[in-house]
């Protein structure tokens, strides 16, 4: 699956006619939140998953303004996707807001994005823990003012990953972008992993992005918002026959 995600500069001028955007991301065990408004960051803040409903709307903005929300979908916790999912579904009915669904792993890859420094030889990889020794990850290259996507989301454990991957590689995400790294160094890799400090702005990445969308019309239908869930739930898997 080849698609491009514009760096920041160049992503926040794409959606400033959209009106005030809220970000949200609930696929982990950290609540991602943001707001964008006219080309700029207005917030963009991590909170502990039980608080997911607090401080929403921390930049001096009320539900009341917002033109759009926009919702990681994913891949991610299963509950934690499910009750970002029908939270935004609900608000958005309520409020007739519009809404784009935003691949969570995407923004992610953005808050590695500086550290690639328009390397165009360089790979993003961000992960998300799956548990029982997986993650979720997809692999991002520069190519001008934009990420260019190389995979589709897919989960895989981190020594095949590991195998996978060669020259340089920048990881981000929890602490696996950590572990991701130290195998693939490991191996004779070189590769490093981004601070917890860039990992608040993937709430402001989401609703970056989800501006982007508004502005091209390609928001989605309220109901028919759903998670990528990438593999199916263990209540599917132990389902007898």
């Amino acid at each position: 699956m080849i698609s491009r995600v514009l760096l920041a500069d160049a992503l926040l001028r794409a959606g400033a006619a959209a009106g005030p955007v809220l970000g949200l991301d609930t696929g982990t065990p950290i609540a991602h939140l943001g707001i964008v408004s006219e080309g700029r960051v207005l917030a963009s803040v991590a909170t502990p998953g039980r608080s997911h409903g607090a401080n929403l709307l921390s930049a001096g903005l009320h539900f009341k303004d917002l033109a759009a929300i926009a919702i990681g979908i994913g891949p991610g916790s299963f509950t934690g996707l499910r009750v970002g999912v029908s939270y935004v579904k609900g608000l958005a009915f309520a409020r007739k807001l519009k809404v784009a669904g935003v691949p969570s792993l995407d923004a992610i890859a953005l808050c590695a994005a500086d550290e690639a420094d328009r390397d165009c030889g360089v790979t993003i990889c961000p992960v998300i823990d799956a548990r029982k020794g997986e993650v979720y990850t997809s692999l991002y290259g520069i190519a001008n003012d934009a990420l260019e996507r190389r995979t589709d989301d897919r989960i895989v454990t981190l020594e095949l990953l590991a195998m996978e991957l060669q020259g340089r590689v920048i990881f981000a995400g929890d602490a696996k972008a950590e572990e991701a790294s130290a195998h693939f160094s490991r191996d004779g890799g070189s590769g490093v992993a981004v601070g917890n400090a860039r990992l608040q702005l993937v709430g402001g990445f989401i609703a970056a992005i989800g501006a982007a969308r508004v502005v091209k019309g390609e928001i989605e239908p309220i109901m028919g918002l759903e998670p990528r869930y990438v593999r199916p739930s263990d209540a599917t898997i132990n389902t007898p026959p």
